[in-house]
């Protein structure tokens, strides 16, 4: 090769040195972003042994297609294109897993951390003087191009709430940009949760203050295309998060909102049961099995929206995970109606009764939901 050509998109390394560092970047519905985000890490990083995986959750906007460009042009650039799953959590640990090199950093394709100072946490790794470097928005010297004053009241919140109740010690556990030793991460990795989106809170809170770690301030850049991933939903991912590390993760985030909507389908229930009692006045037998149809149809619409949102079902598969859903819980609605109704045979309390046959059923129905319903690809 003519030592006067770099390597680049037009003309690609022919025999691509071991990387030192792995740099992850989870998408969706970034493809006008990953070829400027590509650009940069080249630029940034020259001098490294370095390679990029973009971690896709088959994004309609085709982002996958131009990240395969890309690695047809560099074989640097690698494509994990995921179908069936979503969430940023769980694409950066398959990422991180995936890649190769000893050192990973996170980052987001949407352009706004600051790829400028992907050199200097990894010389704090190489050297030795942490195993985990942060890029921080809490210590001296952080900058905000971006600044999103209701995100960042937010933030600042969460913040606080997870560095009192999970004891985590850095400033900044709610950055998505941060840079790990791979070995370490494989170690904590089992642990790690992959829903929601606070994938380095849940690794330090996870690593129980065994992970040195320091922080650097960087700038946080605007947006250039496309529009943030963070929703109302992101606070409840939270939530789940830390009442699964209080219960040093007994309890699965998942589950968690499972039991959530659950409550809520108690409530359904109830009201259903009520109505069908003292309104429509029909016999409690078929008012119990009215509250448990109308609860389960509740509760599959809110768990497939939120508990299950990265497994969404879509279409024909809605309907069809439907029926799926009361067969799989059906025997679970059998017990339900049975120890409801010997309930109320031995005292006519309508609420208690019914609060009895619908508890009955819930262990069942987020086994058999996970088995049957909303199943991996």
């Amino acid at each position: 090769m003519n030592e006067a050509i770099r390597p680049g998109p037009g003309n690609p390394p022919q025999a691509q040195e071991t990387p030192v560092l792995s740099v992850v970047v989870p998408t969706f519905n970034e493809r006008d972003n990953v070829t400027v985000l590509y650009r940069r890490l080249e630029t940034v990083l020259a001098g490294i042994a370095w390679e990029v995986v973009f971690v896709d959750d088959n994004s309609p906007d085709g982002t996958w297609d131009v990240v395969r460009a890309l690695a047809r042009r560099d074989n640097r650039v690698r494509c994990v294109r995921r179908i069936g799953r979503r969430g940023l959590s769980g694409a950066c640990i398959e990422g991180i897993l995936a890649s190769s090199a000893p050192y990973a950093a996170v980052i987001d394709a949407d352009l706004q951390h600051d790829e400028t100072q992907l050199p200097k946490m990894l010389s704090l790794l190489v050297s030795g003087k942490a195993d985990l470097v942060v890029g921080s928005r809490y210590i001296e010297g952080y900058k905000s191009e971006g600044f999103n004053k209701q995100r960042a009241g937010a933030s600042a919140l969460a913040t606080e709430v997870a560095k009192k109740m999970l004891r985590v010690e850095i400033a900044d556990p709610m950055s998505g940009f941060f840079m790990v030793r791979r070995d370490r991460f494989e170690q904590l990795a089992p642990k790690l949760s992959v829903h929601g989106f606070k994938i380095l809170l849940d690794l330090v809170a996870t690593a129980h203050g065994t992970l040195r770690a320091v922080e650097v301030p960087y700038t946080f850049g605007a947006r250039q295309h496309g529009e943030s991933k963070l929703d109302s939903m992101v606070a409840l991912d939270f939530l789940g998060l830390v009442l699964a590390k209080l219960t040093n993760d007994i309890v699965s985030l998942r589950f968690i909102l499972f039991a959530m909507v659950g409550g809520l389908g108690l409530v359904v229930h109830l009201a259903t049961l009520f109505i069908a009692l003292e309104v429509i006045k029909v016999p409690f037998a078929e008012a119990q099995a009215a509250g448990a149809l109308v609860a389960m149809t509740s509760n599959f619409i809110l768990n497939n929206f939120l508990t299950y949102r990265d497994q969404r079902l879509k279409g024909f598969a809605l309907l069809r995970g439907l029926i799926a859903f009361y067969i799989v819980c059906s025997v679970g609605l059998l017990a339900n109606v049975g120890v409801a109704f010997s309930v109320y045979d031995q005292e006519p309390i309508w609420w208690l009764a019914g609060m009895a046959g619908a508890l009955m059923g819930v262990v069942w129905n987020y086994a058999m939901s996970g088995l049957f319903v909303w199943r991996k690809k």
